[in-house]
């Protein structure tokens, strides 16, 4: 999925070592070649804006700081329990990656009100170097769909006051639920307005971030635009490669206000993409992986370590660090809805290179049955869950894009044979992206037959991984839709919040360019319903026993630190229609805590 580097003559500009932030922003307008496929875009900053600080007596909110350098932060709620993150920085000395200073002692605290007058659970977790002075933990005893305060202390200081919420007991039936939605933030490509603007409403559940937390590049690599300019270097300035690398990095990105200050207020559900190890990973390597970096194993359980002990969530069945690296797991929010996020990078077949993307691929090995995105075991699981699941919506955190995308989309039982008897090309159609599902459709078709056959009602995949907006009917077979194959479930896909899209790379003014391939695309494939390669921003999907609805934000300038954000579009899926309709405004955003 990659295309050649930014050339080594693009202009970057000078790289201050004491400050993360480019003196000078350069218009988006002037956006170097880039290093994505056309469709996937082909720290320390200051304090955290909305998160308030609790000191102890006689502490400053200097002194917290100090200890508590990159925030706090909450993940994968239940209804009793909810895990608990922060970093503590002991000396000066114990920076992220060093593997210096002692262990330490942090206690942690959840309460009913922000100032910790009704405290509900408290305790404490030493850590130290070899988790790179990271603390996470299960608060448990907690209330069903409950709002909770935490903070953390060491010697005497306190960290800033996070807020969480946990899920509704699971035989409760929640009018609503609502989360934001985000995936891919490069932070040399910009601001993360879109974390800032989620962590203003009160109204929301938790945060679903759909992979590419963070970005493995060294300085120049990947940046923003057309002319690949840095707005914020990254830390290390080399590519991340060795398990101090990967630590480093997430410290940064922990580093941003922004990002502090969304995970202060609302708990996340992540899964990852590749770039938290690195570009086009798959089972047993990666694109943007060589010889001269190691070996491919040692490099990404150096990733996976990291990404366990810098994230709030649950790597195996516990939240110890080394617990495991089973990422797929499922989360419930009532009788509501089912969440099952996915991992569709550790068990993965090689992605086929016959010929670079965008141009379609008629390797005809994207039908073949013995290659898997999913794994066998995560296969049987997810479709295990799809099917006993008693929620009436079923959502699947999805980190690359389920629909077809094809060149044109053709008719199974017409291709199936020909395939099968003189292998000549894939059986559903040309693909232009053979790294996202359209690069292994057996494990595709198998898994919307799976929905056809059961009668499973009521999915929703939500995406990311592609730096554009998209919203899709999911046909079992596209070549014949609509009119002889019918849709089993719909895609609903967030845009980036920096990471380049098609305008970007190409350098054209927004909804001009784009609008050209949008339509060519629409054309070919009926059941994309909705399609925008010009946008950055996130999503707020609402879902109620009625219908889903994902309300699509658009946010300003990357490189402009007080961009704004406007709604743009919004498309929901009615119960038990299994497919998308536009809907004419977002829903209202809720007032104050809930």
């Amino acid at each position: 999925m990659t295309l050649p580097r930014a050339a080594s003559g693009s202009p970057v500009p000078p790289v201050c070592a004491a400050s993360p932030v480019s003196s000078a922003p350069v218009p988006e307008s002037d956006a170097g070649l880039p290093r994505r496929s056309v469709l996937r875009g082909a720290a320390a900053a200051g304090a955290v804006g909305t998160v308030a600080v609790a000191t102890g007596p006689g502490s400053s909110a200097a002194a917290a700081s100090a200890y508590f350098r990159h925030g706090v932060a909450s993940g994968d709620p239940r209804p009793r329990r909810v895990i608990l993150w922060t970093r503590v920085t002991p000396t000066p000395a114990a920076t992220p990656g060093s593997g210096k200073g002692p262990r330490a002692e942090v206690r942690w605290q959840v309460a009913t009100d922000r100032r910790f007058r009704t405290v509900v659970a408290q305790g404490t977790v030493r850590t130290g170097p070899a988790r790179d002075h990271t603390v996470k933990l299960d608060a448990r005893g907690l209330r069903p769909d409950t709002a909770y305060f935490y903070r953390f202390s060491y010697r005497g200081r306190f960290s800033p006051v996070g807020r969480t919420r946990t899920a509704p007991a699971h035989g409760a039936l929640p009018k609503r639920v609502r989360f934001g939605v985000v995936s891919c933030a490069n932070l040399e490509a910009g601001y993360f307005h879109a974390y800032r603007h989620l962590a203003k409403r009160g109204d929301l559940d938790a945060i679903l971030h759909l992979g590419d937390y963070l970005y493995e590049y060294g300085v120049g690599e990947y940046a923003m635009g057309q002319r690949n300019v840095v707005v914020r270097p990254h830390s290390p300035r080399h590519e991340m490669v060795r398990l101090r690398d990967y630590r480093q990095r997430h410290a940064q990105y922990k580093q941003d206000p922004d990002l502090q200050a969304l995970h202060a207020r609302h708990p996340f559900i992540v899964t990852w993409d590749d770039h938290e190890v690195t570009n086009d990973t798959w089972a047993n390597g990666a694109e943007n992986h060589n010889p001269g970096e190691g070996g491919f194993t040692k490099r990404r359980l150096a990733a996976y370590r990291a990404y366990d002990e810098w994230m709030p969530v649950r790597m195996g069945p516990k939240t110890k660090v080394g617990d495991g690296y089973r990422l797929y797991r499922r989360l419930r929010y009532g009788r509501l809805l089912d969440i099952a996020m996915l991992d569709l990078r550790t068990y993965r077949s090689k992605q086929s290179t016959l010929v670079p993307t965008p141009i379609p691929n008629p390797d005809p090995s994207h039908s073949d049955k013995s290659r898997t995105i999913t794994g066998a075991a995560q296969m049987r699981w997810l479709k295990r869950v799809l099917r006993r699941s008693r929620a009436q919506w079923k959502v699947v955190g999805n980190p690359v894009m389920i629909a077809p995308i094809l060149f044109p989309p053709l008719p199974h039982e017409i291709t199936g044979p020909v395939t099968d008897l003189i292998g000549l090309l894939p059986a559903d159609g040309l693909p232009y992206n053979a790294d996202q599902w359209d690069g292994y459709t057996a494990d595709r078709r198998e898994l919307l037959q799976h929905l056809a056959d059961h009668g499973i009602t009521d999915t929703v995949f939500v995406t990311g991984d592609i730096h554009s907006a998209w919203v899709s009917d999911l046909p079992v077979d596209a070549g014949t839709y609509p009119l002889r194959s019918r849709s089993v479930a719909t895609e609903l896909v967030c845009t980036s919040v920096t990471s380049n899209n098609l305008k970007d790379i190409i350098g054209a003014p927004p909804r001009s360019a784009s609008l050209v391939v949008e339509a060519a695309i629409q054309t070919l494939n009926r059941h994309v319903r909705y399609l925008d390669f010009d946008s950055h921003g996130y999503g707020v999907l609402d879902v109620t026993p009625e219908r889903t609805q994902m309300d699509y934000f658009v946010t300003g300038a990357r490189n402009d630190r007080k961009a704004g954000s406007r709604w743009n579009v919004s498309w929901q899926t009615l119960a038990g229609t299994h497919r998308v309709r536009a809907a004419s405004a977002p829903v209202p955003t809720r007032r104050g805590d809930r």
